[in-house]
């Protein structure tokens, strides 16, 4: 039997030791992980413990069991708790119900009672458990979503939903095989004013979809679906000359679809890309294509490279390759800027650039490229001089060999510095939380909320990085500091405890010598004493 943790909140030992003594925890599937003799105590622990079940009493000092429940369901959505009390006030069980604590008990607390608390709370933890951890069931409902998912992937491919970087990862968890190396989207539109009275617009367009997915199996690769009322075909091209044959294929179907179904079918042929992010700009070819019936009748396919040269959408090819050796520059690994890099290159050669081409592309690039170091504050005329200069290099330039290697030179470079800073700004305010423990320690008021605000980061983020990068939490390094602080007037002055309690940033005397008991194992007075 799995166990589950439980930590106890309760200002008096003799309660916490009677709960303790109260049930045999092992048979009921539980186990004591800890337990705490105030709410503030108890929130740190729970963070290095995260408790499943927490049993709190509402009345303790420096902070009470309803503000201690709060912040723990703020912080910990599943975790369970439990508030046991001598007050028997509706109020306090009204803000418990607030709360959604798990239960409101009264004391003295009663075994068999406690017992059968208890027995609920492992009930519902089960089975929220078993919900997350049952593959089998996961698995078939994931089997059964499938379809849907796949068909909501392409939905959002061709309208361009999808961030680059996650295309990789919907792929593999919704088990599609899209690997090109081309790609185009068609679309099939059926006329909705040459329908028969007898036919269902809808039932048509099922109709039709079925024929194509009957022909197309075996003769190309692609995946059909319906969108926005027109059948949407997006198709894997082995070698780019394929989409003549491509669209004579289609205009077959289109007349097949006549002959068959009776429905008066337009296909429009979307521009050939080779990466699965441009597949948005196909799609939108596609339904410019149909658009051109008015010109060129339907019942037929309509290629939009064919008819329409100035909306072609490799005249925008450049512009997305820079962008994308940018992101990678950004985000990526040196491997996949070389990869990037090389593509782009090994395109511009494949396509048979001209000089006027080139020349449009190196200028673009450059100038991308100082955009890019004025907007992350970097300095390229450091490395490589002035802009013109830059070009004129690159004029000069004997082979797409030579301009790949110097454009990965500076790639390198600027990947490395970006990096640099990044890790520099993380350091960064890590210090500066550091710097203002250090200056506001003696405000009573500092919280972790109030040191984001001040530095203009989440909560979240922020204390995972600190703890990364010092080790300890934040509330640890703010108390460690403070008695570190508390310990120099103790050996420097002749302050009162009450006294260095406050210049320290405690309000409350007690709970600093609490706190200070807690660190070094004796309260402050013997500590002097002691070292004195």
């Amino acid at each position: 039997m799995e166990k589950y943790s439980v930590l106890l909140v309760d200002d008096e030992e003799d309660v916490i030791q009677i709960i303790m003594k109260k049930m045999d925890w092992e048979s009921m599937g539980f186990q004591i992980a800890g337990y705490a003799h105030n709410g503030v105590e108890a929130l740190e622990m729970a963070e290095e413990l995260q408790p499943d079940v927490v049993m709190t009493d509402i009345k303790m000092p420096y902070m009470d069991g309803l503000t201690l429940s709060r912040k723990l369901k703020e912080l910990y959505r599943t975790v369970k708790i439990i508030i046991f009390s001598g007050f028997d006030e509706f109020e306090y069980a009204k803000e418990a119900i607030q709360i959604e604590v798990e239960e409101y008990i009264l004391k003295p607390i009663d075994a068999g009672n406690l017992k059968e608390v208890f027995g609920r709370i492992r009930e519902k933890i089960d089975r929220e458990m078993d919900e997350k951890r049952n593959i089998d069931k996961l698995r078939e409902y994931y089997m059964e979503s499938l379809p849907i998912l796949q068909e909501n992937f392409y939905t959002s491919l061709i309208d361009g939903r999808i961030p680059e970087d996650e295309i990789e990862r919907y792929l593999d968890d919704y088990q599609i095989s899209l690997t090109g190396p081309y790609y185009v989207v068609s679309i099939l539109h059926i006329s909705a004013t040459d329908i028969s009275q007898n036919m269902n617009t809808f039932l048509l367009g099922v109709s039709v979809k079925k024929l194509v997915e009957e022909h197309m199996e075996d003769e190309w690769k692609s995946r059909i679906l319906m969108y926005l009322g027109d059948i949407v075909v997006i198709t894997q091209l082995e070698r780019q000359d394929q989409i003549n044959a491509f669209t004579d294929f289609m205009d077959q179907l289109c007349r097949l679809a006549k002959h068959v179904c009776e429905a008066i079918v337009t296909a429009g042929i979307g521009y050939v890309c080779n990466n699965l992010p441009d597949i948005r700009q196909s799609w939108q070819g596609a339904r410019s294509a149909v658009s051109y019936r008015v010109l060129y009748g339907n019942t037929r396919a309509i290629n939009i490279a064919e008819i329409d040269p100035m909306e072609n959408a490799d005249e925008r090819w450049e512009e997305q390759e820079i962008q994308k050796i940018l992101k990678k520059i950004r985000m990526g690994s040196r491997e996949e800027l070389e990869e990037e890099i090389g593509q782009c290159i090994h395109r511009f050669v494949e396509d048979g650039t001209t000089i006027q081409k080139y020349q449009i592309f190196i200028m673009g690039l450059i100038t991308e490229i100082f955009r890019f170091c004025t907007n992350n504050q970097l300095d390229i005329t450091e490395f490589y001089g002035e802009k013109g200069e830059v070009f004129e290099r690159c004029m000069q330039m004997e082979s797409p060999e030579e301009l790949e290697q110097w454009l990965l030179k500076i790639g390198e470079k600027l990947q490395e510095t970006v990096q640099q800073e990044r890790q520099a700004s993380t350091k960064s305010f890590v210090s500066k939380a550091m710097e203002y423990v250090q200056e506001h320690y003696r405000d009573r008021n500092i919280t972790i909320e109030s040191v984001c605000r001040e530095l203009g980061v989440s909560a979240a983020y922020f204390s995972t990085v600190f703890k990364k990068e010092t080790g300890k939490t934040f509330i640890s390094f703010l108390t460690d500091y403070r008695m570190e602080k508390a310990v120099e007037l103790l050996m420097t002055t002749n302050d009162k405890t009450y006294i260095i309690a406050e210049k320290v940033g405690y309000a409350d005397p007690n709970y600093f010598s609490y706190a200070f008991k807690k660190q070094y194992s004796m309260s402050p007075s013997k500590y002097r004493t002691a070292n004195s």
